[in-house]
């Protein structure tokens, strides 16, 4: 934390911690390849009291924006002030950036801190499947917080507002969307490990194929690849559909061989998908073909 040049929103980040406010509290925007945001307990966006505001009142909920001309959001996990609408808005909520060099940012928003260790974690943030707001489709959650150092004096008050015990997890289904906790495992599983894994992957892949259904880029969560096609990437741009017929024709007779084209230019994806009569000849295709170089490039066949 910035300490020295953002006392205030430093002090108030600080005391919220130690008063477990940010417990529980969803990760309730999360734009992928900018920022992960979080700090409302409402898990709406629009609540949260900074800690001034908790000890003295409405009229405290926000605070001034020590927007520093210095401090900019040069890297990966820098921690800013997700303010209310204005400069001097600033209340409990957070964000972590999840890419370097947001000049967009710079200038608006209070940096008061960075991320120390944790970029994986805050990766698998950004990584989160979202419904069209930011709302990631499985709930993730700041667990707890531990302060392990604080160079403010604690305002009079704020002992009262330090609950005996950290707050427990809402239960299951607690917010009524239908969304699952991302700790979520079956209770006293006595699976072999292999077993457990191959049952939380399947799980995994069945709620991804729900968040598609719903999102319109699958028919049906139950749908499947059909077994006698391939599918074919990492092509080169300038390899065409009759290039790709002649060469897996090889294994059996091609149906269908398409090269997928950007529909306003035409340009390759650099993917195809190719059809066989048989499933036996596409097995036998993708068996030799995977890795193999054509017009100077190792494809990927699947």
């Amino acid at each position: 934390l910035y300490t020295d040049q953002c006392p205030v929103a430093c002090k108030n980040f600080l005391k919220l911690c130690k008063v477990k406010y940010y417990n529980n509290c969803l990760f309730h925007n999360v734009q992928k390849g900018f920022m992960v945001q979080s700090g409302d307990p409402t898990g709406t966006g629009r609540g949260g009291e900074s800690v001034y505001g908790l000890l003295y009142g409405a009229q405290a909920r926000f605070f001034e924006g020590e927007v520093r001309a210095k401090l900019k959001h040069k890297k990966v996990g820098t921690l800013a002030m997700a303010s209310a609408g204005g400069p001097d808005m600033n209340a409990s909520q957070f964000y972590l950036t999840t890419a370097p060099d947001l000049d967009s940012l710079d200038g608006t928003h209070v940096v008061f801190g960075e991320l120390a260790e944790g970029e994986e974690t805050l990766m698998r943030l950004n990584d989160a499947y979202c419904d069209e707001s930011g709302r990631p489709w499985q709930n993730m959650r700041i667990r707890h917080t531990h302060v392990l150092e604080d160079p403010f004096e604690d305002p009079p008050g704020l002992d009262a507002l330090v609950p005996e015990r950290s707050p427990s997890p809402p239960p299951p289904g607690a917010a009524g969307d239908g969304r699952l906790e991302d700790d979520w495992a079956p209770e006293n599983d006595d699976r072999p490990a292999e077993e457990v894994e191959k049952a939380v992957r399947q799980q995994e892949a069945a709620s991804r194929a729900v968040v598609l259904e719903m999102i319109g880029d699958l028919p049906d969560a139950d749908a499947k690849p059909p077994e006698d096609v391939l599918f074919v990437c990492k092509l080169n741009p300038v390899t065409t559909d009759e290039d790709l017929e002649i060469i897996f024709s090889r294994f059996g007779r091609v149906t269908s061989c398409d090269v997928i084209r950007d529909a306003r230019t035409g340009d390759s994806l650099q993917y195809a998908f190719v059809g066989f009569e048989r499933r036996e000849e596409a097995e036998a295709a993708y068996f030799k073909m995977d890795n193999v170089l054509i017009d100077d490039r190792r494809i990927h066949v699947d």
